[in-house]
Protein backbone atom coordinates (compact mmCIF):
# COMPACT_ATOMS: atom_id res chain seq x y z
CA UNK A 1 0.00 0.00 0.00
CA UNK A 2 2.83 2.37 0.82
CA UNK A 3 4.32 1.71 -2.62
CA UNK A 4 1.04 2.53 -4.39
CA UNK A 5 0.53 5.61 -2.25
CA UNK A 6 4.02 6.89 -3.18
CA UNK A 7 3.31 6.36 -6.89
CA UNK A 8 -0.03 8.14 -6.58
CA UNK A 9 1.63 11.01 -4.72
CA UNK A 10 4.30 11.44 -7.41
CA UNK A 11 1.72 11.35 -10.19
CA UNK A 12 -0.29 14.00 -8.35
CA UNK A 13 2.76 16.26 -8.16
CA UNK A 14 3.42 15.85 -11.89
CA UNK A 15 -0.22 16.64 -12.61
CA UNK A 16 -0.13 19.75 -10.43
CA UNK A 17 3.08 20.93 -12.11
CA UNK A 18 1.53 20.36 -15.52
CA UNK A 19 -1.51 22.40 -14.45
CA UNK A 20 0.76 25.20 -13.21
CA UNK A 21 2.59 25.25 -16.54
CA UNK A 22 -0.66 25.30 -18.47
CA UNK A 23 -1.88 28.29 -16.45
CA UNK A 24 1.24 30.22 -17.37
CA UNK A 25 1.37 29.30 -21.07
CA UNK A 26 -1.75 28.23 -23.02
CA UNK A 27 -1.31 24.59 -24.01
CA UNK A 28 -1.31 24.05 -27.76
CA UNK A 29 -0.91 27.75 -28.49
CA UNK A 30 0.23 28.67 -32.01
CA UNK A 31 3.08 31.12 -31.61
CA UNK A 32 3.91 33.93 -34.01
CA UNK A 33 7.48 35.12 -34.39
CA UNK A 34 6.77 38.32 -32.46
CA UNK A 35 5.21 36.38 -29.60
CA UNK A 36 8.26 34.12 -29.47
CA UNK A 37 10.58 37.14 -29.41
CA UNK A 38 8.64 38.92 -26.66
CA UNK A 39 8.39 35.81 -24.50
CA UNK A 40 12.06 34.89 -24.97
CA UNK A 41 13.27 38.35 -24.01
CA UNK A 42 11.05 38.31 -20.93
CA UNK A 43 12.07 34.84 -19.74
CA UNK A 44 15.61 34.30 -21.03
CA UNK A 45 18.04 33.16 -18.34
CA UNK A 46 20.86 35.01 -20.09
CA UNK A 47 18.89 38.26 -20.07
CA UNK A 48 17.97 37.80 -16.40
CA UNK A 49 21.60 37.19 -15.49
CA UNK A 50 22.60 40.41 -17.27
CA UNK A 51 19.82 42.25 -15.42
CA UNK A 52 21.13 40.96 -12.09
CA UNK A 53 24.57 42.28 -12.99
CA UNK A 54 22.98 45.65 -13.77
CA UNK A 55 21.22 45.63 -10.40
CA UNK A 56 24.49 44.84 -8.65
CA UNK A 57 26.19 47.73 -10.45
CA UNK A 58 23.35 50.02 -9.39
CA UNK A 59 23.77 49.00 -5.74
CA UNK A 60 27.52 49.64 -6.01
CA UNK A 61 26.82 53.08 -7.49
CA UNK A 62 24.51 54.00 -4.62
CA UNK A 63 27.09 52.73 -2.15
CA UNK A 64 29.82 54.83 -3.77
CA UNK A 65 27.70 58.00 -3.44
CA UNK A 66 27.24 57.24 0.25
CA UNK A 67 31.01 57.25 0.74
CA UNK A 68 30.84 61.06 0.92
CA UNK A 69 28.72 60.85 4.06
CA UNK A 70 30.15 60.69 7.58
CA UNK A 71 30.10 57.38 9.38
CA UNK A 72 28.75 56.91 12.89
CA UNK A 73 29.70 54.19 15.38
CA UNK A 74 28.99 53.64 19.05
CA UNK A 75 30.74 51.47 21.60
CA UNK A 76 30.36 50.41 25.20
CA UNK A 77 32.78 48.53 27.44
CA UNK A 78 32.84 47.03 30.91
CA UNK A 79 36.26 46.20 32.39
CA UNK A 80 37.67 44.82 35.63
CA UNK A 81 41.30 45.51 36.57
CA UNK A 82 43.28 44.26 39.58
CA UNK A 83 46.73 45.51 40.66
CA UNK A 84 48.79 48.37 39.39
CA UNK A 85 47.09 49.99 36.40
CA UNK A 86 45.83 53.24 34.94
CA UNK A 87 42.20 54.05 35.48
CA UNK A 88 40.63 54.13 31.98
CA UNK A 89 38.28 56.95 32.99
CA UNK A 90 40.42 59.26 35.17
CA UNK A 91 43.82 58.17 33.79
CA UNK A 92 45.10 58.09 37.40
CA UNK A 93 47.75 55.54 38.42
CA UNK A 94 46.15 53.22 41.01
CA UNK A 95 46.92 49.93 42.72
CA UNK A 96 43.56 48.36 43.52
CA UNK A 97 40.60 46.63 41.96
CA UNK A 98 38.81 48.81 39.40
CA UNK A 99 35.39 48.40 37.86
CA UNK A 100 34.90 50.75 34.94
CA UNK A 101 32.21 51.39 32.34
CA UNK A 102 32.61 53.58 29.26
CA UNK A 103 30.34 54.75 26.39
CA UNK A 104 31.54 56.38 23.15
CA UNK A 105 29.97 57.79 19.99
CA UNK A 106 32.38 58.35 17.08
CA UNK A 107 32.07 59.87 13.63
CA UNK A 108 34.43 60.76 10.81
CA UNK A 109 34.11 62.08 7.27
CA UNK A 110 36.60 62.34 4.44
CA UNK A 111 36.94 65.93 3.26
CA UNK A 112 39.48 65.37 0.51
CA UNK A 113 41.15 62.20 -0.78
CA UNK A 114 42.85 63.14 -4.01
CA UNK A 115 39.43 63.41 -5.68
CA UNK A 116 39.26 59.61 -5.53
CA UNK A 117 35.75 59.51 -4.07
CA UNK A 118 34.31 61.65 -6.88
CA UNK A 119 36.07 59.57 -9.51
CA UNK A 120 34.87 56.32 -7.95
CA UNK A 121 31.30 57.62 -8.03
CA UNK A 122 31.63 58.62 -11.69
CA UNK A 123 33.18 55.26 -12.50
CA UNK A 124 30.35 53.42 -10.74
CA UNK A 125 27.82 55.37 -12.82
CA UNK A 126 29.69 54.39 -15.99
CA UNK A 127 29.54 50.75 -14.92
CA UNK A 128 25.77 51.03 -14.41
CA UNK A 129 25.40 52.42 -17.94
CA UNK A 130 27.71 49.73 -19.30
CA UNK A 131 25.76 46.91 -17.63
CA UNK A 132 22.55 48.39 -18.97
CA UNK A 133 24.03 48.05 -22.46
CA UNK A 134 25.01 44.46 -21.68
CA UNK A 135 21.36 43.79 -20.90
CA UNK A 136 20.39 45.17 -24.31
CA UNK A 137 23.10 43.06 -25.92
CA UNK A 138 21.74 39.94 -24.20
CA UNK A 139 18.25 40.79 -25.48
CA UNK A 140 19.60 41.26 -28.99
CA UNK A 141 21.39 37.93 -28.87
CA UNK A 142 18.27 36.07 -27.80
CA UNK A 143 16.23 37.86 -30.48
CA UNK A 144 18.67 36.76 -33.18
CA UNK A 145 18.83 33.20 -31.83
CA UNK A 146 15.04 32.90 -31.71
CA UNK A 147 14.68 34.37 -35.19
CA UNK A 148 17.16 31.89 -36.63
CA UNK A 149 15.53 28.95 -34.83
CA UNK A 150 12.07 30.09 -35.92
CA UNK A 151 13.14 30.28 -39.58
CA UNK A 152 14.83 26.89 -39.30
CA UNK A 153 11.56 25.50 -37.96
CA UNK A 154 9.58 27.09 -40.82
CA UNK A 155 12.04 25.58 -43.29
CA UNK A 156 11.56 22.15 -41.70
CA UNK A 157 7.78 22.61 -41.64
CA UNK A 158 7.64 23.34 -45.36
CA UNK A 159 9.90 20.32 -45.86
CA UNK A 160 7.10 18.22 -44.34
CA UNK A 161 4.64 19.58 -46.92
CA UNK A 162 6.99 18.66 -49.75
CA UNK A 163 7.54 15.20 -48.30
CA UNK A 164 3.78 14.65 -47.90
CA UNK A 165 3.10 15.65 -51.50
CA UNK A 166 5.85 13.38 -52.75
CA UNK A 167 4.49 10.48 -50.72
CA UNK A 168 0.98 11.13 -51.99
CA UNK A 169 2.23 11.15 -55.57
CA UNK A 170 4.32 8.02 -55.10
CA UNK A 171 1.34 6.19 -53.54
CA UNK A 172 -0.72 6.95 -56.64
CA UNK A 173 2.16 5.88 -58.85
CA UNK A 174 2.53 2.64 -56.90
CA UNK A 175 -1.18 1.94 -57.32
CA UNK A 176 -0.91 2.61 -61.04
CA UNK A 177 2.19 0.42 -61.30
CA UNK A 178 0.42 -2.39 -59.44
CA UNK A 179 -2.56 -2.28 -61.80
CA UNK A 180 -0.32 -2.21 -64.87
CA UNK A 181 1.83 -5.04 -63.51
CA UNK A 182 -1.19 -7.20 -62.81
CA UNK A 183 -2.38 -6.43 -66.34
CA UNK A 184 1.01 -7.54 -67.64
CA UNK A 185 1.87 -4.20 -69.26
CA UNK A 186 5.04 -3.55 -67.20
CA UNK A 187 7.85 -5.68 -65.86
CA UNK A 188 8.27 -6.72 -62.25
CA UNK A 189 11.22 -4.33 -61.86
CA UNK A 190 9.12 -1.29 -62.77
CA UNK A 191 6.57 -2.27 -60.15
CA UNK A 192 9.19 -2.85 -57.42
CA UNK A 193 10.89 0.45 -58.30
CA UNK A 194 7.59 2.25 -57.67
CA UNK A 195 7.12 0.43 -54.35
CA UNK A 196 10.70 1.27 -53.37
CA UNK A 197 10.17 4.95 -54.17
CA UNK A 198 7.03 5.00 -52.05
CA UNK A 199 8.95 3.51 -49.10
CA UNK A 200 11.76 6.02 -49.63
CA UNK A 201 9.29 8.89 -49.58
CA UNK A 202 7.73 7.55 -46.38
CA UNK A 203 11.18 7.54 -44.82
CA UNK A 204 11.78 11.09 -46.05
CA UNK A 205 8.50 12.21 -44.48
CA UNK A 206 9.48 10.68 -41.14
CA UNK A 207 12.84 12.47 -41.34
CA UNK A 208 11.15 15.76 -42.18
CA UNK A 209 8.77 15.46 -39.21
CA UNK A 210 11.64 14.56 -36.89
CA UNK A 211 13.68 17.52 -38.14
CA UNK A 212 10.75 19.83 -37.46
CA UNK A 213 10.28 18.36 -33.98
CA UNK A 214 13.97 18.93 -33.21
CA UNK A 215 13.73 22.55 -34.33
CA UNK A 216 10.70 23.06 -32.08
CA UNK A 217 12.69 21.67 -29.14
CA UNK A 218 15.46 24.17 -29.85
CA UNK A 219 12.94 26.99 -30.03
CA UNK A 220 11.20 25.90 -26.80
CA UNK A 221 14.52 25.87 -24.98
CA UNK A 222 15.29 29.38 -26.18
CA UNK A 223 11.88 30.47 -24.87
CA UNK A 224 12.54 28.67 -21.55
CA UNK A 225 9.29 26.74 -21.94
CA UNK A 226 8.58 23.66 -19.87
CA UNK A 227 8.85 20.27 -21.65
CA UNK A 228 5.16 19.54 -20.95
CA UNK A 229 3.97 22.54 -22.97
CA UNK A 230 2.59 21.66 -26.41
CA UNK A 231 4.20 24.06 -28.82
CA UNK A 232 3.39 25.02 -32.40
CA UNK A 233 4.47 27.96 -34.57
CA UNK A 234 2.53 29.99 -37.08
CA UNK A 235 3.66 29.65 -40.68
CA UNK A 236 3.41 32.98 -42.54
CA UNK A 237 2.61 32.97 -46.22
CA UNK A 238 5.95 33.01 -48.04
CA UNK A 239 4.82 31.42 -51.30
CA UNK A 240 4.95 34.78 -53.09
CA UNK A 241 8.14 35.87 -51.34
CA UNK A 242 10.15 38.47 -53.24
CA UNK A 243 13.65 39.34 -52.10
CA UNK A 244 13.74 42.98 -50.92
CA UNK A 245 16.11 45.67 -52.12
CA UNK A 246 19.48 45.41 -50.40
CA UNK A 247 20.56 48.34 -48.23
CA UNK A 248 23.94 49.96 -48.82
CA UNK A 249 26.50 48.09 -46.74
CA UNK A 250 28.25 51.27 -45.56
CA UNK A 251 24.98 52.71 -44.34
CA UNK A 252 24.22 49.46 -42.52
CA UNK A 253 27.66 49.45 -40.90
CA UNK A 254 27.38 53.05 -39.70
CA UNK A 255 23.89 52.40 -38.37
CA UNK A 256 25.11 49.25 -36.62
CA UNK A 257 27.85 51.16 -34.78
CA UNK A 258 25.21 53.54 -33.46
CA UNK A 259 22.57 50.93 -32.68
CA UNK A 260 24.36 47.83 -31.41
CA UNK A 261 24.94 48.20 -27.64
CA UNK A 262 28.19 46.19 -27.56
CA UNK A 263 30.09 48.97 -29.36
CA UNK A 264 28.86 51.67 -26.97
CA UNK A 265 29.61 49.35 -24.04
CA UNK A 266 33.17 48.97 -25.31
CA UNK A 267 33.49 52.76 -25.55
CA UNK A 268 32.30 53.04 -21.95
CA UNK A 269 34.91 50.44 -21.05
CA UNK A 270 37.58 52.92 -22.18
CA UNK A 271 36.02 55.62 -19.97
CA UNK A 272 35.95 53.22 -17.01
CA UNK A 273 39.66 52.51 -17.48
CA UNK A 274 40.40 56.24 -17.63
CA UNK A 275 38.62 56.69 -14.30
CA UNK A 276 40.84 53.95 -12.89
CA UNK A 277 43.84 56.04 -13.92
CA UNK A 278 42.45 59.15 -12.23
CA UNK A 279 41.71 57.16 -9.07
CA UNK A 280 45.23 55.74 -9.07
CA UNK A 281 46.79 59.21 -9.51
CA UNK A 282 44.72 60.49 -6.58
CA UNK A 283 46.89 58.42 -4.25
CA UNK A 284 49.75 60.86 -4.92
CA UNK A 285 47.77 63.69 -3.23
CA UNK A 286 47.26 64.35 0.51
CA UNK A 287 44.00 63.35 2.20
CA UNK A 288 42.11 65.32 4.85
CA UNK A 289 39.56 63.86 7.26
CA UNK A 290 37.37 65.34 10.00
CA UNK A 291 36.54 63.26 13.07
CA UNK A 292 34.64 63.77 16.31
CA UNK A 293 33.48 61.80 19.31
CA UNK A 294 31.30 61.96 22.41
CA UNK A 295 32.02 59.83 25.45
CA UNK A 296 31.55 59.30 29.15
CA UNK A 297 32.22 56.65 31.77
CA UNK A 298 32.11 55.36 35.31
CA UNK A 299 34.93 54.05 37.53
CA UNK A 300 34.79 52.47 40.94
CA UNK A 301 37.82 54.53 42.08
CA UNK A 302 35.76 57.71 42.37
CA UNK A 303 33.33 58.25 45.22
CA UNK A 304 30.51 59.62 43.05
CA UNK A 305 27.59 57.48 41.94
CA UNK A 306 27.06 56.24 38.38
CA UNK A 307 24.76 59.10 37.29
CA UNK A 308 27.00 61.84 38.66
CA UNK A 309 30.12 60.34 37.08
CA UNK A 310 28.39 60.00 33.71
CA UNK A 311 27.59 63.72 33.84
CA UNK A 312 31.00 64.84 35.13
CA UNK A 313 33.02 62.57 32.84
CA UNK A 314 31.17 63.56 29.66
CA UNK A 315 33.68 64.66 26.99
CA UNK A 316 33.65 65.89 23.39
CA UNK A 317 36.38 65.73 20.76
CA UNK A 318 36.77 67.22 17.27
CA UNK A 319 39.87 66.74 15.14
CA UNK A 320 41.33 67.13 11.66
CA UNK A 321 43.82 64.64 10.29
CA UNK A 322 46.02 65.27 7.26
CA UNK A 323 47.83 62.41 5.58
CA UNK A 324 50.60 63.21 3.13
CA UNK A 325 51.95 60.33 1.03
CA UNK A 326 55.76 60.39 0.86
CA UNK A 327 56.86 56.91 -0.14
CA UNK A 328 54.82 53.69 -0.29
CA UNK A 329 57.32 51.42 -1.99
CA UNK A 330 56.18 52.50 -5.48
CA UNK A 331 52.70 51.01 -5.04
CA UNK A 332 50.97 54.11 -6.40
CA UNK A 333 53.38 54.29 -9.32
CA UNK A 334 52.67 50.68 -10.18
CA UNK A 335 48.89 51.23 -9.99
CA UNK A 336 49.16 54.22 -12.32
CA UNK A 337 51.18 52.20 -14.83
CA UNK A 338 48.70 49.31 -14.71
CA UNK A 339 45.81 51.74 -15.22
CA UNK A 340 47.50 53.16 -18.34
CA UNK A 341 47.96 49.63 -19.69
CA UNK A 342 44.30 48.87 -18.98
CA UNK A 343 43.28 51.94 -21.02
CA UNK A 344 45.24 50.65 -24.02
CA UNK A 345 43.69 47.21 -23.57
CA UNK A 346 40.18 48.63 -23.44
CA UNK A 347 40.85 50.58 -26.63
CA UNK A 348 41.97 47.35 -28.30
CA UNK A 349 38.78 45.70 -27.06
CA UNK A 350 36.76 48.52 -28.61
CA UNK A 351 38.57 48.05 -31.92
CA UNK A 352 37.93 44.31 -31.72
CA UNK A 353 34.21 44.88 -31.19
CA UNK A 354 34.20 47.32 -34.11
CA UNK A 355 35.84 44.70 -36.35
CA UNK A 356 33.35 42.06 -35.22
CA UNK A 357 30.44 44.36 -36.07
CA UNK A 358 31.93 45.04 -39.49
CA UNK A 359 32.36 41.29 -40.04
CA UNK A 360 28.75 40.65 -39.06
CA UNK A 361 27.45 43.32 -41.42
CA UNK A 362 29.74 42.31 -44.28
CA UNK A 363 28.90 38.61 -43.85
CA UNK A 364 25.16 39.26 -43.76
CA UNK A 365 25.43 41.55 -46.79
CA UNK A 366 27.39 39.02 -48.85
CA UNK A 367 24.98 36.26 -47.84
CA UNK A 368 22.00 38.39 -48.86
CA UNK A 369 23.55 38.99 -52.28
CA UNK A 370 24.42 35.31 -52.69
CA UNK A 371 21.05 34.00 -51.53
CA UNK A 372 19.19 36.42 -53.80
CA UNK A 373 21.04 35.02 -56.80
CA UNK A 374 20.52 31.48 -55.51
CA UNK A 375 16.84 32.23 -54.93
CA UNK A 376 16.30 33.32 -58.53
CA UNK A 377 18.17 30.34 -59.91
CA UNK A 378 16.47 27.88 -57.53
CA UNK A 379 13.03 29.26 -58.37
CA UNK A 380 13.63 28.87 -62.10
CA UNK A 381 15.00 25.37 -61.55
CA UNK A 382 12.05 24.41 -59.33
CA UNK A 383 9.52 25.70 -61.88
CA UNK A 384 11.22 23.84 -64.73
CA UNK A 385 11.55 20.65 -62.66
CA UNK A 386 7.88 20.83 -61.71
CA UNK A 387 6.80 21.09 -65.32
CA UNK A 388 9.13 18.26 -66.25
CA UNK A 389 7.74 16.09 -63.46
CA UNK A 390 4.15 16.78 -64.51
CA UNK A 391 4.97 15.75 -68.07
CA UNK A 392 6.72 12.65 -66.77
CA UNK A 393 3.64 11.73 -64.74
CA UNK A 394 1.40 12.07 -67.79
CA UNK A 395 3.77 9.92 -69.84
CA UNK A 396 3.87 7.37 -67.05
CA UNK A 397 0.08 7.25 -66.82
CA UNK A 398 -0.08 6.68 -70.59
CA UNK A 399 2.59 4.00 -70.41
CA UNK A 400 5.18 6.02 -72.27
CA UNK A 401 7.64 6.21 -69.33
CA UNK A 402 9.01 3.59 -67.01
CA UNK A 403 9.16 3.84 -63.21
CA UNK A 404 12.91 4.53 -63.10
CA UNK A 405 12.66 7.63 -65.28
CA UNK A 406 9.64 8.85 -63.32
CA UNK A 407 11.52 8.42 -60.03
CA UNK A 408 14.48 10.36 -61.42
CA UNK A 409 12.13 13.18 -62.46
CA UNK A 410 10.47 13.22 -59.04
CA UNK A 411 13.79 13.30 -57.20
CA UNK A 412 14.99 16.12 -59.42
CA UNK A 413 11.84 18.10 -58.61
CA UNK A 414 12.20 17.35 -54.88
CA UNK A 415 15.82 18.52 -54.82
CA UNK A 416 14.87 21.67 -56.70
CA UNK A 417 12.13 22.40 -54.16
CA UNK A 418 14.52 21.88 -51.25
CA UNK A 419 17.11 24.16 -52.84
CA UNK A 420 14.49 26.84 -53.34
CA UNK A 421 13.28 26.56 -49.73
CA UNK A 422 16.82 26.76 -48.41
CA UNK A 423 17.66 29.81 -50.52
CA UNK A 424 14.37 31.50 -49.55
CA UNK A 425 14.75 31.12 -45.80
CA UNK A 426 18.44 31.95 -45.83
CA UNK A 427 17.62 35.11 -47.75
CA UNK A 428 14.91 35.98 -45.23
CA UNK A 429 17.32 35.37 -42.36
CA UNK A 430 20.20 37.48 -43.68
CA UNK A 431 17.86 40.23 -44.89
CA UNK A 432 16.39 40.46 -41.41
CA UNK A 433 19.88 40.53 -39.93
CA UNK A 434 20.70 43.60 -42.02
CA UNK A 435 17.46 45.23 -40.91
CA UNK A 436 18.19 44.38 -37.28
CA UNK A 437 21.69 45.83 -37.44
CA UNK A 438 20.09 49.11 -38.51
CA UNK A 439 17.78 49.10 -35.51
CA UNK A 440 14.69 48.03 -37.46
CA UNK A 441 12.14 45.52 -36.21
CA UNK A 442 12.39 41.92 -37.38
CA UNK A 443 9.42 40.94 -39.54
CA UNK A 444 8.66 37.92 -41.72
Amino acid sequence: MKKYFAIFFLLSIVKIQAQEVSTQVPDGKVWTLQECLDYAVENSITVKDAQYNEQTATVTYKQSKSSRLPNLTSSASQTFTNGQSIDPITSDFVNEQIHSTSFDLNSSVTIFQGNQLNNQIKQSKLLVDQNSLYVEEAKNNIILSVTEAYLQALYAKEGIIIAEKNLEASEKESATAKARYEAGSIAMQDYTDAISQEATNKYSLIEAKNSYAQQLITLKQLLELEPLVNFEIEAPNTETYIAPIISDRNNVYEAALEYLPEYEAAALGVDVSKKDLEIAKGAYLPSLALSGSLGSGYTSVQDFNFKDQMNSNFNQRVGLSLTVPIFNRNQTKAEVQKAKIAIDQSKIQQQTIQKEIYKKVETAYQNVVATQEQLEAAKAASTAAEESYKLAQKKYDLGGLNSTDLIISQNTFTNAQQNYLQAKYLNILYTQLLEFYQGNEIKI
